[in-house]
């Protein structure tokens, strides 16, 4: 048997893909080597918890999941817009001053930055949301570290903030992402809002799977060999189609194609933890503005979404960026870094479990987006998507789903 389409990857792009192939009218068979669709956003239940395989937020604002996603069925529940920075041994707020204008008020006096960097913070908003999603990859590009720098922002202000909630987001402590990518997330983050969908995170692909026809998704089919034309699976088993779209993040792509199709990735380790009580009352992300210990960020999930937890606990998520290969050291250094924040209390924690990821997103450090956009079309018959052909978001996963299955619609 012969296929329309073959696509190798369930993750968000190999579902958008399918997706529009399907609106089309285009055959297809999605062949996903797990268990289960998602790809790298996936959500495991452990004691009635829900964890999602490394902390991750929902913008509401991306384009093309606005275009694509029934918001109301994700029953998405918001982070407060703003964060608590640890510095100084104290917890110092900064709230969003669009939309906490009053707590916006009372933190304009916190050592996190002068008033001239928070005024700049106003003027870097009112630039990013000027013209078009587009225009943002149209910027010249240098580094994050360096954009900042060159908008005046102070020391205090970039180590303190800018470096722990970007460099979360990015992976990169060092902030050597590139400024169009900072541009982009930041003009997120001002239009919409951080959410966690109440089913996890994996709500997302699973929404867009359940919008597949029946039969069009086969699950524990691992890729091993890809060319025009054909797929041989792990098993030895070789598939036919008019074309092949490889829709797997950029380690993978670059084994089946033989070729470098992204310029490496970035690592992360994410530690999980049931608490008696919550460590923090408000729905809010909070950063480490010392620099002092593994933790980089942490939330309380379960105050964002109570769906996360059991109902008599709460769920602590703390985001460690790299990967360490003595995962009980780790896990000593990040409760004695908690308590030191949070007192004994933490010493009644139970630890429920640290995902590594290698390969978390695709680096992306100038002249990474340059073009911003990646072809999508490889050779005739063979075409490529992901967050590694456009940029290291949710946003950049679905439209590359889009424009490969484009291209394929083009091309048959």
């Amino acid at each position: 048997m012969t296929h329309d389409v073959l696509i190798i990857g369930g993750g968000l792009a190999g579902l958008c893909c399918g997706l529009e192939l399907h609106k089309a009218g285009a055959g297809f068979l999605l062949l996903e080597a797990c268990d289960s669709v998602g790809g790298r956003i996936r959500t495991d239940t452990v004691s009635g918890f829900q964890l999602d395989r490394g902390f991750q937020v929902f913008l509401t604002s991306y384009p093309e999941a606005k275009r694509t996603l029934d918001y109301e069925a994700l029953q998405l529940r918001a982070f407060l817009p703003g964060a608590l920075i640890r510095h100084g041994g104290r917890f110092h707020s900064i709230a969003d001053p669009w939309r906490r204008p009053f707590a916006a008020a009372r933190s304009v006096c916190s050592p996190i930055g002068s008033l001239a960097d928070k005024l700049r913070v106003a003027r870097l908003r009112s630039r990013v949301l000027q013209g078009t999603v587009e225009d943002r990859f149209r910027e010249p590009e240098t580094t994050t570290a360096r954009a900042l720098q060159d908008f005046g922002f102070s020391p205090s202000i970039i180590d303190r903030f800018f470096r722990p909630f970007l460099g979360g987001i990015f992976l990169d402590p060092q902030l050597q992402t590139s400024s169009r990518m900072f541009e982009f997330v930041f003009r997120m983050f001002s239009l919409g809002r951080a959410c966690l969908p109440a089913g996890g995170m994996e709500a997302i692909p699973r929404q867009l799977a359940a919008r597949l026809p029946p039969g069009s998704i086969r699950l524990a089919a691992r890729a091993t060999r890809v060319q025009a034309g054909s797929v041989t699976l792990e098993s030895g088993e070789q598939l036919r189609a008019r074309a092949v779209v490889v829709a797997t993040d950029g380690k993978v792509a670059t084994r089946l194609l033989g070729q470098a199709t992204a310029s490496g990735g970035q690592s992360v380790t994410c530690l999980y933890f049931s608490a008696p009580r919550p460590p923090i009352e408000q729905p809010i992300l909070v950063l480490n503005g010392d620099r002092e210990g593994p933790v980089n960020n942490l939330c309380v999930p379960t105050r964002v979404a109570a769906s996360y937890g059991p109902g008599d606990a709460s769920l602590v998520s703390t985001t460690v960026l790299g990967v360490t290969d003595d995962s009980d050291r780790l896990l000593s250094e990040v409760r004695r870094q908690m308590r030191e924040w949070f007192g004994q209390e933490v010493m009644e924690w139970h630890h429920l479990r640290t995902y590594r990821i290698p390969y978390a997103l695709p680096r992306l450090f100038p002249p990474a987006l340059e073009p911003p956009r990646r072809p999508v079309r490889w050779q005739p018959g063979l075409y490529v998507c992901g967050d590694h052909r456009d940029n290291a978001s949710i946003q950049g996963a679905m439209v590359s789903g889009r424009r490969a299955a484009e291209a394929v619609l083009d091309d048959l």
